[in-house]
């Protein structure tokens, strides 16, 4: 607790895709209640990472924050990300006194902040955001999968795999793609003069 009052640890999903929002998880972690396995989502399989999500459902205080595609677009994909930051803070429902942040930035927040790089490897608040961020992130991408198909979202998250990259040549870029990021730039700068 750090006499500073509860303590939340922020980490987030899909700033490297080129479709859909990035997604932020913040999570104060009840420390009679932390779930066992919390680790960095990136290194925990599906069934294990959705598990975790489900537990910390009831073991954790949790905020969930995004930025859509368009503000994306507007602020760049580190604005973006740092406003799905404070949006995760303010859906906790209560101000943490301390947050810490992976990676090497902060967001603009009410408390005092600490920056962890590789953070949701080295803390379990983080590590709770990451898969909180991640689940959440997913599972909408599956979803716009179905509103969106020939993309594979339901298996790249938006990523640019060769799958998207077949869709995208057949289909072309939807409202959910982040007209921003280079290879969709290109894309339209090709269809424009062509």
């Amino acid at each position: 607790m750090r006499g500073l009052g509860p303590v939340c640890g922020i980490d987030e999903a899909g700033r490297g895709p080129w479709a859909g929002p990035v997604v932020a998880g913040a999570v104060i972690l009840d420390p009679e209640n932390i779930p066992v396995g919390l680790a960095d989502s990136k290194t925990l399989s599906k069934p294990r990472r959705e598990a975790l999500y489900e537990q910390l459902q009831d073991a954790a205080v949790i905020g969930v924050g995004r930025a859509e595609v368009a503000e994306i677009d507007a602020l760049n994909i580190l604005g973006a990300t740092m406003l799905a930051m404070a949006r995760a803070v303010a859906d906790l429902g209560q101000l943490p006194g301390h947050a810490l942040v992976d990676g090497n930035r902060v967001p603009d927040l009410p408390c005092s902040l600490e920056c962890l790089v590789k953070g949701d490897g080295r803390c379990l608040s983080i590590a709770a955001g990451s898969i909180i961020a991640k689940v959440t992130r997913d599972r909408e991408m599956t979803a716009l999968a179905g509103r969106f198909p020939g993309f594979g979202w339901e298996r790249n998250a938006g990523y640019g795999t060769p799958e998207h990259q077949a869709g995208l040549a057949r289909l072309g870029p939807n409202i959910m793609h982040r007209r921003s990021f280079a290879p969709i730039r290109k894309l339209l700068e090709s269809a424009i003069n062509s």
